[in-house]
């Protein structure tokens, strides 16, 4: 309870900017559960996809791989749908890798989306408490300049622990959230990755079936 008591103390003492600081995190905080919740689901689903599909192409069954993709909404499945339903009509490597390429351009922004945001949230954070801080030193400064001269150095170094509070607790939002957008950062790549290793499976496979098909 006492910390719970030192925590709203030092929020109150503050001043007006730790509440524009707080609005920051809960907007950032949103945004990255959001993100996070999405890419793990992305992840997952991808996943369960490919292991579905991969045997299938292993053994050459195309149609069923194409009517697969065809009817999932999954990331994977809208690129492999793609280079799939190319693979039925033209059977060139060149235009089935353009055609993957070309979904993976719609795809990754769809990825990418609103992450940014968490960083920028961030660094307002950081830009406002400093903002606060120094707010906080002017108004104290020019209190101290019309106080008793005795009692100047005891109410200047009150004043600078309070202005001070904005910048501490902008950076404790700043922090986490900074962490936070590089871990959806990488969770993106790994997805984007992913998506690459699979269009360059599917790729060789193709290849590999065209050229056997060709030799026999």
């Amino acid at each position: 309870m006492d910390i719970f008591y030192s925590i709203v103390g030092f929020f109150a003492t503050g001043g007006i900017f730790m509440y524009p600081i707080l609005i920051v995190f809960a907007f950032g905080l949103a945004i990255a559960i959001e993100r996070y919740v999405t890419l793990t689901r992305v992840t997952h689903k991808n996943q369960s996809v490919w292991d579905t599909i991969q045997p299938l192409l292993k053994k050459g069954e195309f149609d069923k791989a194409r009517e697969l993709t065809s009817k999932d909404s999954s990331t994977i499945a809208q690129v492999l749908s793609m280079g799939l339903a190319m693979q039925g009509a033209v059977r060139r490597r060149e235009d089935i890798e353009i055609a993957m390429e070309e979904s993976m351009m719609e795809i990754v922004p769809q990825l990418e989306k609103r992450t940014p945001y968490v960083a920028m949230a961030s660094n307002i954070a950081t830009l406002l408490g400093l903002l606060g801080t120094i707010m906080g030193l002017i108004q104290a400064f020019t209190a101290v300049a019309n106080a008793n001269p005795a009692e100047k150095a005891d109410l200047l170094s009150a004043s600078i622990s309070v202005a001070m509070n904005t910048t501490a607790f902008g950076l404790m939002v700043a922090i986490p959230l900074l962490v936070t957008h590089t871990v959806l950062t990488s969770k993106t790549g790994q997805i984007v990755d992913s998506l690459e290793m699979a269009t360059v499976k599917v790729l060789n496979v193709i290849s590999t079936k065209a050229r056997r098909q060709v030799e026999a």
